[in-house]
């Protein structure tokens, strides 16, 4: 997958068509989770049985780079896919027009909870036009949960390391990217019945959370943004089990309508294309007026390594060697 380019009016027009025929952007949940049968999967999403999900090289994109953006659906992060939705032509500006990446593929997938939802897990593949909408539209928004402060973010983890392959890593050493959007914590570990029964894998045993994101780090680099509008925004005992997982790729973002331009400046710096303050300058130059939003990529960037950046090779941040997990930034990179 990932063949084509984006276009606003091609989205626009769609939009439009959905006012006219009285549709939201997420018709297919709305008529799923009413059935009285329950929430079913939308095919294209359905992670069982799928091999791999590919972001690709071609005549047309000729250096790829994976992104994935996982969000929570359960009941208290319901704004973020449909804000989502909303802002794809901000996210997709500030990364092509502002030249934060050539050519980028996105895949956008959504988080449930294994032991009580119905759809505890949604893949979509990687694409660089107008489908990476349709991935949008037809994820279930079930609006679920346990009622405790955990939900399956490990499983999402378990497919992206072991069911993507990524040009960017495999022919450049260029670490793809990992998005997870949420407000609570994953399970301590990936549970080999949840895996056999969602994704049809057989693991011979459960497999660590620290074990899990140490091989999922190998490819990507992986980030949670936490909104502090959802339930459990600004927890610490939430914060704090992602801090010892992420370090400083965990990002509070005080307004959800940020999480658009907060990915874009993060891949952005993270590659070595802007800094901080330049990149609110682009946010400001695609139309973005609102001070909160803007006050809030702000703060939520204002630790990330690579905000300050005033000189670069142009090589970015993610290039690192699979041994170096740290983040750290290489010594060409020079900082205030």
């Amino acid at each position: 997958m990932g063949s084509g380019r984006w276009s606003t009016d091609v989205y626009s027009l769609r939009e439009e068509m959905r006012k006219r025929s009285g549709k939201s952007a997420f018709d297919y949940s709305a008529s799923t989770t009413s059935d009285p049968f329950g929430p079913r999967v939308h095919p294209t999403l359905n992670p069982r049985g799928v091999n791999i999900r590919e972001s690709r090289d071609s005549d047309e994109h000729p250096e790829s780079l994976a992104i994935a953006v996982f969000f929570d659906v359960t009941g208290s992060m319901l704004n973020i896919p449909v804000t989502l939705q909303k802002k794809l032509p901000e996210l997709l500006g500030l990364l092509l027009r502002k030249g934060y990446v050539d050519h980028p593929q996105i895949l956008f997938g959504a988080i449930g909870d294994a032991t009580c939802d119905k759809v505890p897990l949604q893949v979509g593949q990687f694409e660089s036009d107008n489908r990476m909408d349709e991935q949008l539209e037809h994820i279930v928004l079930e609006g679920g949960g346990g009622g405790q402060k955990t939900e399956s973010y490990e499983l999402a983890m378990y497919f992206m390391a072991e069911h993507t392959a990524i040009d960017c890593w495999e022919k450049r050493g260029h670490k793809g990217y990992l998005f997870l959007i949420g407000d609570e914590m994953a399970y301590p570990a990936v549970k080999r019945t949840y895996v056999k029964g969602l994704i049809d894998d057989d693991i011979e045993s459960d497999i660590p959370i620290s074990a899990m994101i140490a091989r999922l780090r190998e490819r990507y680099e992986v980030f949670y943004i936490l909104p502090q509008s959802a339930s459990h925004g600004g927890d610490r005992e939430v914060l704090t089990f992602w801090r010892k997982l992420l370090g400083q790729n965990v990002l509070e973002l005080e307004n959800e309508a940020a999480v658009c331009e907060t990915i874009a400046l993060t891949i952005g710096i993270w590659e070595g294309r802007t800094d901080l303050e330049e990149g609110v300058d682009h946010l400001k130059d695609i139309g973005v007026t609102d001070a909160t939003v803007l006050g809030s990529v702000s703060k939520a960037l204002a630790k990330l390594p690579g905000s300050a950046v005033v000189a670069s090779t142009g090589n970015g941040l993610g290039g690192l060697s699979p041994a170096d997990s740290s983040g750290a930034p290489p010594p060409t990179i020079k900082r205030l």
